[in-house]
């Protein structure tokens, strides 16, 4: 669709993509707060209601990349209301159904129309703001995923206990539809300037080795980060005796300084001119802070405690400087599925986490276990490819970005 012929509110975008990310987030990465009521409702097994609860994240996978491609060739703001109208009506449709063959299948759809937010939200970032701004707004933006995981973890539970998980499961489709609504009205695309025929297309930015290196390191960062959100409240509740509540009471304080952390990481970012070279130092932090909860944990430290709760904050530090870099490194008309691609390692770093750390930590406890996962930051450390960027960002403005 063309540019309106009108003045954006840059700000007011910046908060849709963000509403539109965390109406996402909310079944993409909140539906295991409804797996007790999964399992009870429908008498499933833990693996049984755990596909489901995964379900989302499966079609999330298999569509960021082709989405990136559409966002490049057709723009943001068409392909971020019809993805959501589409997850929307996916979700209705998992939410009127019994049938756990046919929810499962609903589910991977709806997690598919999801997967337009995440590379159009971040064009519209970089469109709209200029370099020195863009760090601190893809921070803001990045806040959207805590965020909702956290509505979903308010919300899911006491509607599927008082009105059942049809009702729980509608209230993100609504969300969706609601967003796309405003996306649809307020939302306009940064301006573009048509190549002339005779004007070669960009070439590929991976083509050399930097763009894969920031995926990799980034991947290599996804995994300290899922390792604190699905072990520290067990860490706390099997090995310190601390009760469930007094656990997440704690944990959901540390969420909201972790939001904070990825706000004010953005900010540095454009303070000191570059993404990486923050981003390098977050990675050695979550080294460091990694390797204390394993000392800790295996002597039974309250150091492992402390490390736990920095590391809510520290490891997720990296999450808008990796998403920015990416967009910069490859330019506007490779930016959408240059973010497909850093979000897809991602989230199949973040799917394969849990159960592997998890038989780590059977096997030879949560020392050994949070141990080891300080390796893949230091990893991240040597990856990040911090000589691409040579002091400040300098990007074209939005009004010379092209197709």
């Amino acid at each position: 669709m063309p540019p309106r012929a009108r003045t954006p509110n840059r700000w007011l975008i910046l908060v849709l993509g963000l509403a539109a990310q965390a109406a996402a987030s909310s079944y993409l990465y909140g539906l295991p707060m409804l797996l007790p009521q999964l399992r009870h409702e429908g008498d499933l097994s833990l693996a049984s209601a755990g596909w489901l609860v995964a379900a989302p994240s499966i079609g999330l996978l298999v569509t960021l990349i082709p989405w990136g491609a559409l966002v490049d060739r057709r723009g943001e703001r068409g392909v971020m209301v019809s993805g959501l109208v589409l997850a929307g009506g996916f979700l209705v449709g998992a939410a009127a159904t019994d049938d756990y063959a046919v929810r499962l299948v609903l589910l991977v759809l709806a997690g598919a129309g999801g997967g337009s937010v995440n590379s159009a939200g971040g064009r519209l970032v970089l469109g709209w703001f200029e370099p020195h701004e863009r760090g601190t707004a893809m921070g803001w933006r990045q806040t959207a995923q805590p965020l909702g995981v956290a509505l979903a973890a308010a919300t899911f539970p006491p509607i599927a206990n008082t009105w059942g998980i049809g009702w729980a499961i509608a209230l993100p489709a609504a969300l969706c539809v609601v967003v796309a609504a405003m996306v649809e009205v307020f939302v306009v695309d940064p301006p573009r300037l048509p190549r002339s025929a005779t004007e070669p297309a960009p070439t590929s930015p991976y083509r050399g080795p930097t763009l894969w290196r920031l995926h990799f390191a980034s991947a290599m960062l996804v995994v300290p980060q899922f390792a604190v959100s699905a072990f520290a409240l067990t860490y706390l509740v099997s090995e310190r005796h601390w009760g469930t509540a007094s656990a997440g009471r704690l944990l959901f304080a540390f969420q909201l300084a972790g939001a904070a952390g990825r706000v004010a990481s953005g900010v540095w970012s454009d303070r000191v001119g570059n993404r990486l070279g923050p981003m390098r130092m977050v990675a050695a932090a979550a080294a460091v802070t990694m390797l204390a909860a394993g000392i800790g944990a295996a002597n039974g430290w309250l150091l492992a405690v402390v490390a736990l709760g920095v590391g809510v904050v520290v490891t997720v530090a990296d999450n808008g400087l990796g998403f920015t870099a990416t967009a910069e490194l490859a330019g506007s008309s490779w930016a959408g599925r240059a973010m497909g691609v850093q979000n897809t390692g991602q989230n199949l770093t973040a799917a394969l986490t849990p159960p592997l750390l998890g038989a780590l930590i059977t096997a030879h406890g949560f020392g050994w276990g949070f141990g080891v996962v300080a390796l893949f930051p230091l990893i991240a450390v040597f990856a990040t490819p911090v000589a691409a960027e040579t002091g400040r960002v300098a990007l074209p403005k939005p009004a010379t970005l092209r197709v």
